[in-house]
């Protein structure tokens, strides 16, 4: 199922648009991903995201 409502990164409002109306600025998807106790890739998604934090700022 795909989730309709977004948030803006830059001035925190939800909105249904892919740009946000107030700053134009990209919106993304503020639901967090389904968890799952048998993930056998949640190790590599784990590292992948720390390893893209470090080089500073990410886009979803």
């Amino acid at each position: 199922m795909r989730h309709l409502l977004r948030r803006c990164y830059t001035c925190k409002i939800y909105t249904l648009k892919q740009e946000c109306p107030r700053c134009h600025g990209l919106t993304h998807d503020p639901h967090p991903p389904k968890f799952s106790p048998d993930d056998r890739y949640a190790r590599y998604r784990i590292a992948d995201r720390y390893k893209a934090d470090s080089g500073g700022y990410k886009q979803e």
